[in-house]
């Protein structure tokens, strides 16, 4: 399943709805302005809170958070040992990870599980400027953990590049 992405969102205090591949509003993102870090929330169409995105604080690394529940789910980190600048890692409470690489500033990545493709992140599908895709490959992967993890490699990388 495809979802539809719109880079503006990304900015602190804005809201915006990702869209299915009908068209239909599938996420909402409600970005948290006034908070001393960056946090996003992903709902669904009715409002409930699916996870919950922080910048972690107080890390060596840059690091974000993804939360469930108020729970953490998994931590999203630049891989530190790679030879690929874009390429990151993330841990999943119960000790599993996410592997995150490719272009991520040009949003053309993938993610994958022990070499499985789950998601792959791509502009090339639509022409709307400023606009990509968030492709779920996998039916039982966890949608909104997917666009969670596209979203926090998307703002660290931009972070990376601002410093």
């Amino acid at each position: 399943m495809k979802y539809l992405v719109r880079d503006k969102m990304f900015a602190i205090g804005d809201d915006y709805w990702i869209e299915d591949e009908q068209g239909r509003h599938a996420f909402l993102v409600d970005g948290k302005a006034l908070r001393l870090r960056d946090t996003l929330e992903l709902k669904d169409p009715d409002g409930q809170i699916l996870v919950t995105l922080r910048q972690k604080m107080f890390s060596l690394r840059d690091a974000m958070t993804i939360e469930r529940d108020e729970r953490p789910l998994a931590t999203v980190r630049r891989k530190r040992l790679s030879l690929l600048r874009n390429h990151y890692r993330v841990t999943l409470v119960d000790g599993t990870g996410l592997d995150v690489s490719g272009r991520i500033l040009d949003r053309e990545f993938t993610v994958e599980y022990e070499g499985e493709l789950l998601a792959h992140i791509s502009r090339r599908w639509f022409h709307v400027r400023e606009t990509y895709a968030v492709n779920v490959v996998r039916e039982d992967a966890d949608a909104a953990l997917q666009i969670a993890v596209a979203v926090c490699v998307i703002r660290m990388a931009e972070r990376e590049r601002e410093d």
